[in-house]
């Protein structure tokens, strides 16, 4: 087991601490309208947007619904911590000084964070199908089991998956689970898995929709299959562009 000097040193790696970085950051997670979550360490957690950074004031605002029991519980602990995913990077900070503020403008202020983890996810290579109108994912709405769904996917990874959800499909929020999923990569590569909703990020206004972060579940026997697609498909794809 690591010792707690020899994990400090590992973070040390992902560690920001340079207020400019930090500022670009969550300006970044604000300007992609990327979702937030807060977690406590008695495992409650609410998923929100970062709404306003006041660097005067040293503060953070996120958006708040006072009839949220989740977010209430959240308020409990003196312990809080963002969690936020931009595309392979994750992004977590404790969150300092966290209140409700209620009124017109109702919202959760905390202090801006002095020091920010950037953690990028190096193992997840990503290929992008050659085909954009075949590979598809597809199951039953997780809110609304009578409607089936067939996904374009726009990535794929040993671990994970990015879906296209259009504009007029309703919305699947992140945490969500997928128990049934069949992904049709090619006529050789269709697998039933699972999938976990990780993110959920904007793509461009003219693309009429967002991009679901999922990762992969219950792919016992499929790992092979799914290697060997993403090989061949960055060899064809080196090919064409070489």
């Amino acid at each position: 087991m690591p010792t707690s000097r020899a994990v400090q040193e590992s973070l040390d790696d992902y560690r920001i601490t340079s207020s400019v970085d930090i500022l670009a950051l969550l300006e970044q997670v604000q300007s992609l309208r990327a979702l937030v979550t807060l977690s406590n360490a008695e495992g409650a957690s609410y998923t929100t947007l970062l709404c306003g950074i006041d660097t005067r004031l040293g503060v953070i605002s996120f958006g708040a619904d006072g009839s949220d029991d989740a977010m209430q519980a959240v308020l409990t602990s003196d312990e809080v911590v963002a969690v936020v995913f931009l595309d392979r990077i994750k992004v977590q900070f404790d969150i300092d000084g966290l209140v409700h503020v209620r009124g017109p403008n109702e919202a959760l202020n905390a202090r801006l964070p002095q020091v920010a983890f950037r953690f990028q996810r190096r193992s997840a290579f990503r290929v992008q199908p050659l085909s954009s109108h075949g590979p598809v994912a597809e199951f039953r709405h997780p809110a609304m089991h009578d409607m089936r769904l067939s996904l374009r996917v726009l990535d794929v990874s040993l671990s994970g998956v990015a879906l296209f959800l259009p504009d007029n499909v309703p919305a699947i929020p992140s945490g969500v689970r997928i128990g049934q999923c069949t992904i049709r990569l090619d006529a050789d590569t269709v697998m039933d898995v699972g999938l976990v909703i990780h993110h959920i990020t904007p793509i461009h206004p003219d693309t009429r929709g967002v991009r679901l972060g999922c990762e992969l579940t219950q792919l016992q026997g499929h790992d092979r299959s799914l290697q060997h697609y993403i090989h061949q498909t960055q060899k064809r794809r080196s090919a064409l562009t070489g």
